[in-house]
C-alpha cells in the first residue's frame, strides 16, 4: 500500500510545484526544446537537448545553403568565419570578450594545444599540477603534452589542497571549474590569483560549467579555457568544442597543431607557416559547418534566455529538488538513481 500510495504521488507533480512552473519567466522556453512526451530529462551533462531552433538551422544549412549554394557558401552564408562569429556569441555566457574565444575541434584537441602552449610560455617550470579523479582526458592530454622522459611532471593533489601545492615550479594548473562526478566547483577567482602570484597559468575545463552556471572568465582574470558543445550548450552530438584566450597570450601562445586554417593567410598556399593573429591561430583544419549551425543556434537561444532567468533561480531549483528527496526518503530507487545528475544539472 504504500509504495502504491508512493507511485500514485509521483504522477503528477505536487500543487506547490506546478504553480511555480506555471508564473516562471523561462517556461517558455520548454517550448522550444523536442523532448519527447513523458520525459524527465536530466542528461545534459552528456548531451544536451534537441532544440527547435538547432533542428530548423541544420535542415537550412544542409538543404538550402550545402544543397543550392554549394561551394559558394563559404562565402555567401560566411561558413568560413563562422569559429570566429559562434565563439564571440559565446563569449557572453562565459564572461569574455568577443575576441577572444573560437569553437573549433574537440575538447581534447584545444587541450592539447592550451597545455602545449602554456609550457612553452613556462619554459623553465616543471610542474603542471591538477587533482585526482579530474575528467580522464585533461590528466591524459597533460600526460601526452608532457611526453615520456621529460624533466616535466604532472602532480596531482586534493582539490582542498591546490591553492597552497602551487608554488614557484608550477607552471600550469588545469582544472575542470565543475566536477563531473560531483558537481563541486572550483574557486576560480582564488585559485587563479594564487596561480599568478606564483608566476603561473590557469587552464580550466568548463565543459560542465558552459551553460550550466555563472562563468566569469574576465572577471577572474583566466589566462586559458576549454569546453564543449554537446552538452549544455546543446550543440548535438559531435558539436565543436571551443577556445578561450586572455588577449594578453594572444601574440605569445602558439598552437602545437600547424594546421592551413590558423596561418596567416590561409588561401595564400605558401610552403611555410606562419601564425595568424589572435585566435586564429589556435585553428587546424576546415571548420565543419554542418555541425557549427546547431552550436550556433543553442548558443543563441542561451544567451536570449539568460536576461529572463530570476537572480536566484539556481538556488531555488536546487532547494526544491532537496525538499522533493527529503519527502521521498533516502532510500528510494528515484533519488539513488538520480542524486548525481540533478546535482550537476541544478548545482
Amino acid at each position: 500500500m504504500k509504495s502504491a500510495v508512493r507511485e500514485r504521488d509521483r504522477s503528477q507533480p505536487p500543487v506547490e510545484v506546478r504553480a511555480r512552473d506555471a508564473a516562471d519567466r523561462l517556461r517558455a522556453f520548454r517550448g522550444r526544446f523536442e523532448i519527447p512526451d513523458g520525459v524527465v530529462y536530466l542528461d545534459g551533462n552528456s548531451l544536451g537537448a534537441l532544440s527547435v531552433d538547432a533542428r530548423e538551422r541544420l535542415d537550412r544549412v544542409t538543404r538550402i545553403e550545402w544543397g543550392e549554394s554549394l561551394i559558394r557558401s563559404w562565402n555567401d552564408h560566411d561558413w568560413i568565419n563562422a569559429p570566429e562569429r559562434v565563439g564571440a556569441k559565446l563569449a557572453k555566457l562565459i564572461g569574455a570578450r568577443a575576441d577572444e574565444v573560437i569553437v573549433c575541434d574537440s575538447t581534447s584537441i584545444n587541450l592539447y594545444k592550451l597545455v602545449t602552449a602554456a609550457l612553452a610560455i613556462c619554459p623553465d617550470r616543471r610542474v603542471v599540477l591538477s587533482e585526482p579523479g579530474n575528467f580522464p582526458t585533461d590528466l591524459y592530454v597533460i600526460e601526452g603534452a608532457i611526453g615520456a622522459g621529460s624533466a616535466r611532471r604532472l602532480k596531482l593533489v586534493p582539490a582542498d589542497q591546490i591553492v597552497s601545492a602551487i608554488d614557484d615550479d608550477t607552471a600550469l594548473v588545469l582544472l575542470t571549474h565543475v566536477h563531473y562526478k560531483t558537481a563541486t566547483v572550483h574557486d576560480m577567482r582564488a585559485i587563479t590569483e594564487r596561480a599568478h602570484a606564483c608566476g603561473a597559468l590557469v587552464l580550466w575545463d568548463l565543459s560542465h560549467s558552459a551553460g550550466a552556471v555563472e562563468v566569469d572568465l574576465h572577471g577572474c582574470d583566466a589566462d586559458m579555457a576549454v569546453g564543449c558543445g554537446y552538452k549544455y550548450l546543446n550543440g548535438g552530438p559531435g558539436a565543436p568544442a571551443f577556445v578561450y584566450l586572455h588577449r594578453r597570450w594572444h601574440e605569445r601562445a602558439v598552437s602545437p597543431l600547424s594546421g592551413w586554417m590558423g596561418h596567416a593567410r590561409p588561401f595564400d598556399f605558401v610552403d611555410h607557416y606562419e601564425p595568424a593573429s589572435g585566435m586564429r591561430r589556435f585553428l587546424c583544419g576546415t571548420p565543419s559547418a554542418l555541425s557549427m549551425a546547431p552550436l550556433e543556434a543553442g548558443i543563441e537561444l542561451l544567451v536570449e534566455a539568460v536576461p529572463s532567468a530570476e537572480p536566484d533561480e539556481k538556488e531555488r531549483l536546487r532547494d526544491l529538488a532537496v525538499a522533493l528527496f527529503e519527502r521521498l526518503g533516502q532510500d528510494d530507487p528515484l533519488v539513488t538513481g538520480f542524486r548525481r545528475r540533478l546535482a550537476t544539472a541544478l548545482y
